[in-house]
């Protein structure tokens, strides 16, 4: 007997996993700015808003923030630092403030996204989610 398709349960990506995977995809761009809706990753980086990620030995520095519906990353290539300060302060800031900037971001971000792409990952497809189309070759 087979299940209907809603009763099984789908294995969501983990969000490092989307991150790592698009940024290969992209031919390791020399930068990033892209939202993914929370119910279609694991959020493996909760917690991280501002982090060092290696893909394929080119460092990124990552700027991470959830703002529901989406989790936001904005991905520049750059040398290793140590974030671990920043990291911390961002975090507070976010709790100072409730998220009430953060849920804002999402409701206005969620009426301005032009552009979505796919992300191919090993668990399934992810749709990634842009202000506008990306310039592939773009600096900035």
């Amino acid at each position: 007997m087979r299940l209907p398709r809603f009763l099984l349960a789908r294995v969501k990506p983990k969000a490092s996993d989307v991150l790592t995977c698009y940024l290969q995809q992209r031919d390791l761009p020399p930068w990033t700015s892209y939202f993914v809706k929370y119910h279609s990753v694991k959020n493996d980086q909760f917690g991280l808003s501002h982090f060092n990620w290696r893909v394929n030995g080119q460092n990124y520095h990552v700027l991470r923030t959830g703002c529901f519906p989406f989790i936001k990353y904005h991905c520049t290539k750059r040398a290793y630092q140590d974030l671990y300060f920043e990291n911390r302060i961002y975090t507070v800031i976010k709790i100072i403030n409730l998220g009430f900037p953060t849920l804002t971001y999402g409701i206005t971000a969620h009426m301005l996204i032009k552009h979505t792409e796919t992300v191919i990952t090993p668990q399934g497809n992810v749709t990634l989610h842009f202000l506008y189309r990306e310039d592939r070759g773009a600096l900035h």
